[in-house]
This record gives C-alpha cells, sequence and structure tokens, in this order.
C-alpha cells in the first residue's frame, strides 16, 4: 500500500468550498422550496415560492441580496471539512483497492463513495443543522455562526447538533454512492465509444449526467431531512412537527402528496451540475497531478 497522498484532500476542500459559494444562492432556493406547504406547522404552511426563479426574485426583493447567503459561514465551514474528507477519501480509498483508474469496477466506485459520504457527513453534521436554519428562517437567526452553535447546544444539547445524522448519511451515501461512480462510468463510456475525447466537454456532460442521477436518488430523503432538522429551532413552542424520520416522510407524502417528497428538485439539480463540475475539475487535476 503506498504512502497517503494529501493532494486528493487539498484539492477536494479547495473545490467543495469554491462550488458551495458559487451555487450557494440555488441551494437555499431548495431549501425554501422544501420546508413550504406543512399543514402541521403555521410558520410554513403557506406555499410562498412557485419556484426556484420566483423565490430568487421575492428574496432579493422582500429580504435583500445579502439574504440568498443566509448560512454561507456553516456551509464553508461544512465544506472544508466534508468537501475535504470526501474527496480525499474516495480517492485515497480507490487507490488502495486498484492502483490504476483503467482496473476500477462499478462495485469498488459505489464501496468508495459510501464510505466516504458516510464518514465525512457525520463529521459535519453539526454545520448542516445550523446552515439549513439560517437557510430556512433568513434574518429570524440573529448572530454570528460561534454564538448560533453554542445556542444550539445550550437549549438542545448534542443531539441538537448531530439532529438529523442517520439521514445526513443516508443521503450522503446514495448522493455520492451514485455520483461519483455515474460520473466515472458516464466519462470513462463517452471517451471509449469515441463520441468526445477527454475534453472539457466531456467533463461537462459527465458531471450534469451525475447530477441529474444524484438529485433523483436523493431528493426525498433530503427533504425529510431539512424538514427535521429545521423543526428543533421550534421546541420552544412545547411540540415537535415530526415524531421521527418516518413520520415526517409519511406525513408529508400523506398531506400534501408523493410529489412533495421532489420539492426543490430543479434546484437541486441545477445546483449539483455545476457543483459537480467545479469539483470534478479539481478531482481531474488530481488524477493529473499523480499521473494516474
Amino acid at each position: 500500500m503506498s504512502a497517503l497522498n494529501w493532494k486528493p484532500f487539498i484539492y477536494g476542500g479547495l473545490a467543495s468550498i469554491t462550488a458551495e459559494c458559487g451555487t450557494f444562492p440555488i441551494d437555499l432556493t431548495k431549501t425554501r422550496l422544501q420546508v413550504q406547504g406543512q399543514v402541521n406547522d403555521a410558520k410554513y404552511k403557506e406555499i410562498r415560492y412557485r419556484g426556484m426563479v420566483h423565490a430568487l426574485v421575492r428574496i432579493s426583493r422582500e429580504e435583500g441580496l445579502k439574504a440568498l447567503y443566509s448560512g454561507i459561514a456553516p456551509a464553508m465551514l461544512r465544506q472544508a471539512s466534508y468537501g475535504t474528507i470526501k474527496i480525499g477519501t474516495y480517492q485515497s480509498l480507490k487507490r488502495t483497492f486498484v492502483e490504476h483508474p483503467e482496473d476500477e469496477t462499478l462495485m469498488i466506485d459505489v464501496l468508495c463513495g459510501v464510505l466516504s459520504g458516510v464518514v465525512s457527513s457525520s463529521i459535519a453534521n453539526p454545520t448542516d443543522v445550523l446552515k439549513i436554519r439560517m437557510q430556512a428562517q433568513g434574518s429570524v437567526i440573529q448572530g454570528g455562526m460561534m454564538g448560533n452553535f453554542i445556542q444550539i447546544y445550550q437549549k438542545e444539547g448534542t443531539k441538537g447538533l448531530w439532529k438529523g445524522v442517520s439521514l445526513t448519511a443516508q443521503r450522503a451515501a446514495v448522493v455520492v454512492g451514485v455520483e461519483l461512480p455515474v460520473y466515472d462510468l458516464t466519462k470513462k463510456h463517452i471517451i471509449m465509444s469515441g463520441f468526445m475525447g477527454d475534453t472539457v466537454y466531456t467533463h461537462f456532460l459527465s458531471s450534469f449526467t451525475c447530477g441529474l442521477a444524484g438529485a433523483l436518488a436523493s431528493n426525498p430523503i433530503d427533504v425529510v431531512r431539512t424538514r427535521m432538522m429545521n423543526q428543533r429551532s421550534q421546541q420552544h413552542e412545547g411540540h415537535s412537527n415530526y415524531k421521527g424520520t418516518l413520520d415526517c416522510l409519511l406525513q408529508t407524502w400523506k398531506n400534501e402528496g408523493f410529489f412533495a417528497l421532489y420539492k426543490g428538485f430543479w434546484p437541486n439539480w441545477l445546483r449539483l451540475g455545476p457543483w459537480n463540475i467545479i469539483v470534478s475539475f479539481s478531482k481531474e487535476l488530481v488524477d493529473q497531478s499523480t499521473g494516474k
């Protein structure tokens, strides 16, 4: 086994932070779309946004452009930890199993993707909790990032910071386990078929394809996760809207219909497309710099 290569971790972290900053407003609209329409919560019962573009316009008009970046600080911290560990671990695990990329199989890609996703997302869960609450509630949450972390800990304990960690791990396993292998396999098949060479267009097409696969597979989990993480801030009202993950899933389906589980799908996919493009280019730099 060769020595651990630090480059995938560094490139992965920097690429993840860059991608997060560039796509954050789209991610915010996804969160707003996912929490609206909850019949059992008066605060989020109203359908305020008709879609991603309408959400962007309305939030900008009513709350200001700055509101589109509510939660950017914990989001960057999340990518500095989650993104770094996820991409770095994925690349390192693959090189542990197989030395040459051409020897990779679908099973190895999926296994490495799932393991790296679960580990990294579990570690970064507290940043995800705060990011979602700041995105969903905007100016309602005041103060700096560290102050809000402390407030969550004081009011809800350690469990509050790791609220929804099982869902986060499940989503990460699905997203990473689907996206990274789909990207690698799509790129490989496009090149081997002779349709396109190893060009920027191949990376672009592979990134949007894996983004679509990831969004289709993970969106229902993402809706439930977003609602579960956000509801804890309502604890002072003396009740929780959902008793648990399954209750949230069933109530959402029963009260709002099956397609409510796909709220925020378009911003989810449209965010994952450019996000994956930026991260994938970083991945290519890693492969080129290591001679793989």
